[in-house]
């Protein structure tokens, strides 16, 4: 008996392998990437958030100082407007200009909010395409 005999020919000698072996390899390679890509995205989102977040602290201490600022500054305008008409006039007249300040702020406020559009249109619209266009009917 020879040894050529026993060794297949050079179609065997490479492993054919099944379609339901690559597709699985392909499906486990594609869930590999998905799982990787969502960790990334994990990360990348949480760094975002930290970042925001410590953004979001310092403004809200931006805020706590300048309405202190202004509760100083209102104290002084009282205080020397209080040497001139005295001390009770002088704060009824400060405390009338933070109430038209506010006045002034809350209806440039109010219309500003009756202006802006309600819910999301532009994303309701596209979202309302996406049945259409998996079924390859697009919209222009």
């Amino acid at each position: 008996m020879s040894h050529a005999a026993n060794r297949p020919s050079s179609d065997e000698e490479l492993p054919l392998r099944s379609i339901g072996a690559l597709v699985s390899d392909i499906s486990s390679d594609l869930s590999t990437l998905v799982r990787q890509e969502v960790e990334l995205a994990k990360a990348e989102a949480k760094q975002s958030a930290t970042q925001a977040g410590k953004g979001a602290g310092m403004l809200g201490a931006a805020a706590v100082a300048a309405q202190l600022a202004l509760v100083f500054l209102s104290v002084a305008a009282w205080w020397a407007l209080g040497e001139v008409i005295g001390r009770g006039w002088s704060g009824l007249v400060v405390a009338l200009v933070w109430a038209v300040i506010a006045a002034i702020l809350a209806a440039t406020g109010r219309s500003q909010l009756k202006k802006s559009p309600m819910g999301l249109p532009r994303t309701t619209e596209t979202v309302k395409d996406i049945p259409e266009a998996l079924k390859g009917h697009q919209t222009p």
